[in-house]
């Protein structure tokens, strides 16, 4: 019985050093994020946000809490993503939405990192090269030119202004090196990555990017 008061402390007590992490969010906040998730999100986003390859992203997926900011998270939230299966969700108002992300955040196992992320110097890279390094190891889940979904493919839509306007080239530098544990995204650096790329093509491949989607805009 003890081992047990013990083990439920515990619990108790990571879920809340978790909602500590979560800009401070409070247990109702959270709770009402859990909620208003399941009402909205939880249809394609599957259970605890775990998503569905091919069909929608994982939103609890520790490197993406780790660096993707409030702001992304909310705004996303809010304006949804335009040519795919996201839509928007502002008529929920920035409190509804505020307690989604609280929800999400409750699931975070890592530093939040975004500012320093966010903060990283632009790309230098050579888009031309780019366009090369994206076709031979980027199309075959994300699509010819980023599309995602759409196309038949288990990768996110990467190519459309919907997540090229809310993210920074860290954030795209960041997820390429690093990749996302538990989804089929895996870091493209290092000896353990898909293709060990070097700092500058990835640089490239974030200057191809930015030519996608009929924008270049940096998200800060």
């Amino acid at each position: 019985m003890r081992r047990h008061q013990q083990i439920a402390s515990r619990v108790v007590g990571l879920a809340l050093l978790a909602i500590g992490s979560a800009g401070h969010a409070s247990a109702n906040e959270v709770t009402q994020g859990k909620q208003l998730f399941e009402q909205n999100c939880q249809v394609c986003h599957q259970a605890d946000a775990i998503g569905k390859p091919g069909f929608a992203p994982s939103l609890t997926n520790k490197e993406l809490l780790s660096i993707g900011s409030d702001k992304f998270f909310m705004s996303t939230i809010r304006d949804g993503r335009t040519g795919t299966g996201m839509p928007p969700f502002a008529h929920l108002g920035k409190k509804k939405i505020k307690a989604i992300v609280a929800f999400l955040r409750s699931h975070e196992k890592l530093p939040n990192r975004s500012k320093e992320v966010d903060a990283q110097p632009e790309s230098f890279g050579d888009a031309r090269k780019g366009e090369l390094w994206f076709n031979e190891i980027c199309v075959a889940c994300h699509g010819d030119r980023g599309e995602g979904y759409g196309a038949g493919v288990v990768g996110t839509a990467i190519g459309k202004a919907g997540f090229l306007n809310k993210v920074s080239d860290g954030f795209i530098r960041e997820t390429i090196k690093n990749g996302r544990s538990n989804t089929r995204m895996r870091g493209f650096s290092g000896s353990g990555g898909l293709a060990n790329l070097r700092d500058s093509e990835i640089e490239d491949i974030i200057a191809y990017l930015r030519t996608l989607g009929g924008k270049s805009n940096r998200a800060r």
